[in-house]
């Protein structure tokens, strides 16, 4: 996969079905969380402070919203490796904005927590 500067780029380079998921879930993740998302490992990332909090990174058939500490959070995420846990976004459909909205409130939580 080629390297891209910004998400806007990365998101422009996924096939239509994953840019309409992009479409959906991108301004719900922006109004949600303090800072807006910028590349890490190749992938859109929101941060609160140094620390990442979630990704939406895009596969061949979904996007992949992972959090993390996702394993903390409640609400029907996939535990995934160490503590992160995941949601697999295969239609602009999936996303569901009070959902995700929610999940990232516990997550920033988390990290406020683990900054005291």
């Amino acid at each position: 996969m080629p390297k891209f500067t910004t998400v806007a780029e990365y998101v422009a380079a996924q096939p239509e079905a994953l840019r309409e998921v992009y479409a959906a879930l991108l301004p719900v993740l922006d109004d949600a969380m303090p800072h807006p998302a910028a590349l890490y490992h190749g992938a859109p990332t929101w941060k609160a402070g140094r620390n990442p909090v979630c990704l939406a990174k895009a596969y061949s058939s979904y996007v992949t919203l992972a959090f993390w500490r996702g394993q903390l959070i409640d609400g029907g995420l996939e535990p995934s490796a160490r503590e992160m846990a995941h949601v697999k976004l295969r239609s602009a459909k999936d996303v569901d904005a009070k959902q995700i909205a929610a999940w990232v409130q516990q997550a920033l939580a988390l990290e406020t927590e683990s900054a005291a």
